[in-house]
C-alpha cells in the first residue's frame, strides 16, 4: 500500500494556530435518520478542503449510517486531506480493512473493546502505517486509552446508549487528557460558540458531521469552527 497522509501530524500542526476541524461525510445517523442520504462524497470532500478542513472522517458502516468503503475511496481520491475510517472496529481484520480501503487512520472505541483488544488493535494499526483515534467517554476509558499508548484521543459528547449530548463531559475531560496527546471533541458541535468553548477547554480539534452535512453552505460553516 502507498504511504498514509499523516492524520495525527496534520492535526498537531494545525492546532498550533487554530482549532483543527475533522469534517465528516455522513449520510445518516441512528438517532436522527437521514441527514444527507444522497450526498456526493467526492464533491463534498472538495467543499471541505476549500473550507479549510484539516482532515476528513468518512462513515463506512452501512446498516446504521448508510456509508461504504466506496464513500471513503471517492472522498479521499478527490482531495489531499488525510482521512479516518469511521466504523465499528472489533477485530484485526477491521484494522487491516481500513488500510486496504485507503484510510490514513482508524477509530477504536474504548467502550466497545477490552483493554487487551484496544492495545492489540492499536499496535497492529500503527505497525501497518495507520494513525489511531481512540474514542472515550470518561476518566476510566481515558486510562485504557493511555495504557494502549494512544496519541490521539477523542471525547464523544454523545452517550452511545441514550444518544444524549453532554457538553460538560467534553469540558471536564479536556482538563485531564495529557497535553502531549492530541485532544479531539466529537459529536454535538453545533457552531462557533461550541468551538470556542472546546478550544478554551484545551481541545486541538473537533470532529463535526451533522452540522456540516445539513448546512446550506458547508464551507462557510466549517470556516466558522476554525477558532484561533
Amino acid at each position: 500500500m502507498p504511504s498514509t497522509r499523516g492524520f495525527g501530524e496534520a492535526l498537531r500542526v494545525e492546532s498550533r494556530e487554530r482549532l483543527a476541524v475533522i469534517a465528516e461525510i455522513k449520510r445518516r445517523s441512528p438517532s436522527k435518520g437521514d441527514l444527507n442520504a444522497g450526498l456526493d462524497p467526492a464533491a463534498l470532500a472538495r467543499v471541505y478542503e476549500a473550507g479549510g478542513a484539516t482532515c476528513m472522517s468518512v462513515l463506512t458502516d452501512e446498516p446504521h449510517f448508510g456509508g461504504s468503503a466506496t464513500d471513503l475511496q471517492r472522498a479521499r481520491g478527490a482531495v489531499g486531506l488525510p482521512v479516518i475510517r469511521k466504523d465499528f472496529t472489533v477485530s484485526e481484520r477491521d484494522v487491516c480493512d481500513a488500510r486496504l480501503m485507503g484510510a490514513d487512520a482508524v477509530l477504536l472505541i474504548a467502550a466497545a473493546l477490552s483493554v487487551e483488544e484496544l492495545t492489540r488493535f492499536h499496535r497492529l494499526a500503527v505497525d501497518i502505517g495507520l494513525d489511531v483515534l481512540v474514542e472515550i467517554h470518561d476518566e476510566r476509558e481515558l486510562e485504557h486509552a493511555l495504557a494502549a499508548n494512544a496519541t490521539l484521543v477523542g471525547v464523544n459528547q454523545r452517550d452511545l446508549v441514550t444518544f444524549r449530548v453532554d457538553h460538560e463531559r467534553a469540558v471536564r475531560m479536556g482538563g485531564v487528557i495529557p497535553s502531549n496527546v492530541v485532544r479531539v471533541a466529537e459529536s454535538g458541535v453545533r457552531g462557533p460558540e461550541d468551538a470556542r468553548n472546546l478550544r478554551a477547554a484545551g481541545y486541538d480539534a473537533v470532529l463535526v458531521g451533522e452540522t456540516l452535512v445539513t448546512s446550506a453552505d458547508p464551507a462557510r460553516s466549517l470556516g466558522e469552527l476554525r477558532i484561533p
